[in-house]
């Protein structure tokens, strides 16, 4: 089935890509959020990696008084018993999934590449790559949780139950709280997720010492070692 590519920026840190990274950005923001990662990153000068970051469609969001903005799928809550926009999280994930099938096409093997955003990014990008049927290099999820929770032992990619995932989380975060992060954490982990799990001293945000976990995560992912780890 062919579906429609999202507008996204593009960026490349070498000639001739060979691993590709997806990164999805948060609610009412757009793919520059996060244009400038790959310098954050400050991954090595021999990986040639081509980033994606695309846009979320317009959508009102009911959390936010039905306001319009770009959102990869609907939020009534912040809470863990909140309704889950089931549709949304579909459509969007078909949207990725057409950025990861033109990748294929342009020559990066899908175990090359890696899917990851943060909060509302971070969540989609849980939620397509424990279900994506080709094996990932790689998913990440900070500031975020595991939506539709429930469904994932049922509706996992049998290729993907030993990719690794990273989630990072503030510990003083007032949007998703650490709490719930970590709930979505125990249950990868018991689902057998080789899973990085951290926190750190902050609110709704990146730092730092995330931005140094994170890039460790991609080249291990991206050079083919495995591992598990937490803090």
């Amino acid at each position: 089935m062919t579906h429609a590519l999202p507008e996204y920026i593009e960026a490349e840190t070498g000639a001739a890509p060979q691993h590709c990274v997806i990164w999805l950005h948060g609610l009412g923001a757009d793919g520059r959020d996060f244009a400038d990662l790959p310098g954050m990153l400050n991954l090595p000068a021999q990986m040639a990696i081509r980033f994606l970051f695309p846009h979320a469609r317009m959508r009102p969001i009911t959390l936010n008084g039905g306001m319009m903005m770009r959102g990869w799928y609907d939020l009534t809550g912040l809470d863990a018993n909140k309704k889950e926009d089931l549709d949304g999280l579909e459509e969007s994930s078909d949207l990725v999934t057409a950025l990861i099938h033109q990748e294929v096409a342009r020559g990066i093997p899908a175990d090359q590449i890696l899917l990851g955003g943060f909060s509302q990014g971070g969540a989609l990008s849980l939620y397509l790559g424990l279900r994506y049927p080709s094996r990932l290099a790689g998913i990440v999820g900070l500031s975020t949780y595991l939506p539709e929770a429930s469904r994932v032992h049922a509706e996992r990619s049998e290729a993907n139950r030993n990719t690794r995932v990273f989630m990072g989380h503030g510990l003083h975060d007032p949007m998703v709280s650490v709490q719930f992060g970590d709930s979505s954490r125990q249950l990868l982990e018991e689902l057998g997720y080789p899973l990085t799990w951290r926190t750190y001293p902050m609110q709704h945000s990146i730092c730092e010492p995330e931005m140094r976990d994170l890039a460790e995560f991609f080249v291990g992912c991206l050079s083919g070692s495995t591992g598990t780890d937490h803090g």
